[in-house]
């Protein structure tokens, strides 16, 4: 068996720690499918004195993480550190230039900067390498890049935040509104102290740039995804969707077009008998549409240290046995920039939820603006007898530019008492 690989790892929060553990549990295994042994040999993160459940023994301590790019005895790097900028670019940038193999999971930085570092990696000849940057345990970038291969993918959409799945999956189970239920995701883990990133759509917006990357195979393109995020999804939405045959998901969604490539992320209304429809609490699940394939479904836990750290292992794995490939599905160089569909030219189905005062007129009103903004009326829900009262509309599919005329004319009739609320149905 060959020389062992020898690695380096930055950043032992809850992955670092799961890497460190699933190298040493599963020694022999891995071993036996790289072909010769992986070994952490140094680490390097902020607190040495945390207690992180592991024993350190055996593993040499960097205090400065750029340490382990020139460390004699590190072939690999894993950063596992995070952010687009900062200690984790610097420590991606300077492996890969001392030659290095760089494993990492920070879908920030692929996301602002992976184009560059793929550049410089194959410049280098050192392998990047990013599968645990998206959607966690589930191997999606290598089913893109080798099982799908030979596939011209036309969609690849899915959920792929579980704090946010996990939230609106308690708000469909108890019927409580947002704050409720991430102050209860806080406590119990499932979100950050401060999870603007996740409930924004900000960290399904990084990986969805890269997986459409790989998809597509164009330069990672982030600042042309449309990011909205789940603040302003109520309880009322939740139900009404339900009783009108729809859950709610954050989705995040990259298609061709006759515009370009389409990259969004937001709330949409996913039909029931849809299988998505039904991945629920921590799960993700992505879908890949090829012309030969069809559809293929993936489904699994997108974060937490076991899964996070499997991908991170599998990854050395086939650094080890010299099986990798461009992190991107073919060089940097061959990577096509593709002409972007801007959002307002997306077209489909809406939900409109309005709260207006309940008096002859109103609906009329409403009506006469969709009609002169070219807007079909598939089904109109009205609930209860009061000075206000919530009025839900499906429409027929339309393009998001005359959408979003029509509900700013609605929002400014004086019978209308709050902005209207806007969800895409995604027909899947």
């Amino acid at each position: 068996m060959s020389a062992p690989l020898r690695v380096g790892i930055a950043g032992l929060g809850t992955v670092g720690g799961g890497v460190v553990k699933l190298l040493r549990t599963n020694a022999e295994v891995i071993a036996a499918r790289a072909g010769r042994r992986i070994e952490a040999v140094a680490v390097s993160a902020r607190d040495r004195a945390k207690q992180r459940g592991f024993d350190l023994a055996g593993l040499r301590w960097e205090s400065d993480p750029l340490a382990l790019a020139s460390a004699k005895d590190v072939d690999v790097v894993v950063e596992l550190i995070g952010g687009s900028d900062g200690p984790g670019r610097k420590l991606a940038e300077a492996a890969i230039d001392a030659g290095k193999g760089v494993v990492t999971a920070n879908k920030a930085l692929l996301a602002c900067r992976g184009f560059d570092l793929a550049k410089r990696a194959e410049a280098k000849k050192a392998s990047l390498a990013i599968e645990a940057a998206v959607a966690g345990g589930i191997p999606i970038l290598k089913a893109l890049r080798e099982g799908l291969a030979a596939n011209r993918l036309a969609r690849v959409y899915g959920i792929l935040n579980g704090t946010c799945n996990y939230i609106l999956t308690q708000m469909q189970g108890s019927g409580r509104d947002f704050a409720e239920v991430l102050a209860e995701a806080q406590k119990l883990g499932y979100a950050e102290t401060d999870p603007s990133f996740d409930i924004d759509g900000v960290d399904t917006a990084h990986k969805l740039a890269v997986l459409a990357s790989v998809a597509f195979g164009m330069p990672v393109a982030f600042d042309k995804v449309h990011v909205e995020g789940i603040r302003a999804i109520t309880a009322a939405d939740i139900a009404f969707a339900a009783e009108l045959g729809f859950r709610l998901k954050l989705l995040a969604v990259a298609r061709r077009t006759n515009h370009g490539i389409e990259q969004r992320v937001h709330p949409a209304l996913v039909a029931l008998d849809d299988p998505i429809a039904h991945v629920d609490g921590v799960f993700n699940a992505v879908v890949a549409e090829g012309d030969f394939v069809g559809r293929t479904v993936f489904e699994g836990r997108g974060a937490g240290e076991g899964p996070t750290a499997s991908a991170v292992v599998a990854d050395l794995i086939d650094i080890a046995s010299g099986r990798g490939t461009p992190a991107f599905g073919v060089p940097a160089s061959a990577l096509v920039a593709q002409p972007h569909a801007p959002m307002e030219r997306h077209v489909g189905p809406y939900y409109i939820r309005l709260t207006v005062h309940d008096r002859p007129g109103v609906i009329a009103d409403i009506a006469a603006i969709l009609r002169d903004e070219q807007v079909s009326i598939e089904s109109l829900l009205q609930r209860g007898r009061a000075e206000t009262v919530p009025v839900v509309m499906i429409t027929h599919e339309t393009e998001e530019a005359a959408m979003r005329r029509a509900a700013a004319r609605i929002g400014a009739l004086a019978s209308v008492t709050e902005p209207p609320c806007l969800i895409r149905i995604e027909l899947l």
